[in-house]
């Protein structure tokens, strides 16, 4: 299995950037490299990283902050990088959509290893079907859009996930915390306002699609065609 991808490095430390860079690039991947949140934006412009390696605390902002925008663009999973190892802060980095934390210093063997894990898990899902149909609402899963009658929806990132994961199990119930950690891969930690607004902002946009979202009280959510009751 090819286990090389594009991956993007948000560093401020020059002389960490550059070894890594050299690492990377050593096991054959192409390697992005950006010292601010400036030059990361610039970055994505250019290309879709398949992993995002991403320092916590930058010159012109948080790391954190930044996986918000970086959403916009793409799904790839991101390795947080940083000097920060209390419970607090790692749980921090996974609320904010990091999917995994390794701490400095660190073991260039365990860099390579998560990167490659995670360019394994994209590549899986990159044999997923392409589409998936119910009636009138398509869904392009490798363009992560939603149509309606060919109209695009015009979802972002997570309101497709949301999406796609209860489509996938259409007119059955399925938990809030699946439901949470298979879309934000990251611990639901009894905190479900963000999934409350995402579910929200969904209902709005599939209205006239044919389908609606149910809350099943003590359940889940449920993706059921609009005619039922």
């Amino acid at each position: 299995m090819d286990e090389r991808g594009v991956i993007l490095l948000v560093e401020d430390e020059q002389q960490i950037l550059d070894a890594n860079r050299r690492i990377l690039e050593g096991a054959g991947h192409t390697v992005l490299t950006a010292a601010t949140l400036s030059d990361a934006r610039k970055c994505l412009r250019a290309a879709v990283p398949d992993v995002v390696v991403l320092d916590v605390i930058l010159p012109d902002g948080s790391g954190l902050d930044f996986i918000g925008e970086l959403r916009e663009f793409c799904e790839a999973p991101v390795l947080l990088l940083t000097l920060k190892d209390d419970r607090d802060d790692i749980l921090a980095g996974l609320r904010a959509g990091g999917n995994d934390y390794i701490t400095k210093p660190y073991d260039i063997d365990e860099l390579l290893e998560r990167v490659a894990a995670f360019l394994r898990l994209m590549s899986g899902r990159s044999k997923l079907p392409e589409k998936l149909c119910l009636d009138a609402l398509e869904l392009n899963i490798h363009a992560s859009q939603a149509f309606v009658h060919e109209k695009n929806l015009q979802l972002t990132q997570k309101e497709f996930g949301v999406l796609l994961f209860l489509a996938r199990s259409a007119e059955k119930t399925v938990g809030v915390k699946d439901l949470y950690e298979s879309v934000w891969h990251a611990p639901l930690l009894n905190d479900t306002v963000t999934l409350k607004t995402t579910i929200s902002h969904l209902r709005n946009k599939l209205a006239g699609s044919g389908w609606r979202i149910l809350f099943i009280r003590r359940g889940g959510y449920c993706l059921t065609q609009a005619s039922k009751n």
